[in-house]
């Protein structure tokens, strides 16, 4: 059966800031393909609340809670899987984001912090976690997200935007260092509607040109970006490594202009 192929039973999977958004849908969807995940982020009430949806789905849960802004906590999440449910077989660094800022205004401490947020955070979890795939399970699946500003001008999106381009090439870069054992690849989104967009759920003035500007004529939904982690993850994926798999609803240009002015 096809379907049969986008199992992950009894595989353990980490995934970086899975407290709500991207992060806790994907980790609940590798719960309900048969893993057992390991949730991080900065809250823990939020955790707690994936916790209970990962148990209800069958499978075990591990919470560490953990400001993975910082790439040596990061780190340390790899080997609290193995300790928690002996193996490691997928890792989703997921964690990341920086505000829009004008390109002037935007310090290089600014771009600093934005690298190191959302390149090196991974790259630390990434240098951790191949040594023990390899020794408990043979091998592995990194997923990198992304986003489509790596890809399209936008402005304000300095910092961010060059952050997410580097995280997407590092995708390329280091799937080919790790191959054939170790698969990594990444997921682009466009606009989600995660908590992140609350402010556009809310304002129809604010929606309806977001919408109008994607092919799709509407923003995409978290449970996308899990279904398409779920397949870069699983035997379905196997052939797949050092890809971005674009899920942003056929964009390709910004679908939210930001008030920066012309100089």
């Amino acid at each position: 059966m096809i379907l049969d192929k986008f199992r992950i039973d009894n595989q353990t999977a980490v995934v970086t800031g899975a407290g709500r958004g991207l992060g806790a849908a994907i980790a609940v969807a590798f719960a309900e393909a048969g893993a057992d995940v390991v949730i991080a982020s900065r809250t823990q009430s939020e955790l707690e609340a994936v916790a209970e949806q990962v148990r209800a789905a069958g499978r075990r849960a591990h919470v560490v809670v953990a400001d993975l802004a910082h790439p040596d906590q990061t780190a340390k999440l790899a080997a609290e899987a193995v300790e928690a449910f002996s193996r490691l077989d997928i890792v989703v660094n997921n964690v990341g984001g920086t505000m829009p800022n004008t390109l002037l205004t935007t310090s290089t401490k600014d771009l600093k912090d934005a690298f190191t947020f959302n390149v090196a955070t991974a790259h630390a979890l990434t240098i951790a976690a191949v040594p023990l795939m390899l020794e408990h399970s043979g091998g592995g699946s990194f997923i990198n997200i992304t986003s489509t500003m790596g890809r399209v001008p936008g402005r304000g999106f300095a910092a961010y935007g060059t952050a997410k381009a580097a995280l997407a090439h590092y995708t390329r870069l280091a799937a080919l260092d790790l191959c054939p054992k170790i698969r990594v690849n990444a997921i682009a989104p466009g606009s989600i509607m995660t908590s992140a967009l609350d402010v556009v759920a809310s304002n129809e003035e604010l929606r309806t040109p977001m919408e109008k500007a994607t092919p799709m004529r509407r923003l995409g939904e978290p449970e996308e970006i899990a279904a398409a982690a779920l397949y870069l993850a699983s035997p379905a994926g196997a052939y797949l490594t050092g890809k971005v798999l674009e899920v942003d609803g056929g964009l390709t240009f910004p679908n939210l202009d930001l008030p920066v002015p012309d100089l």
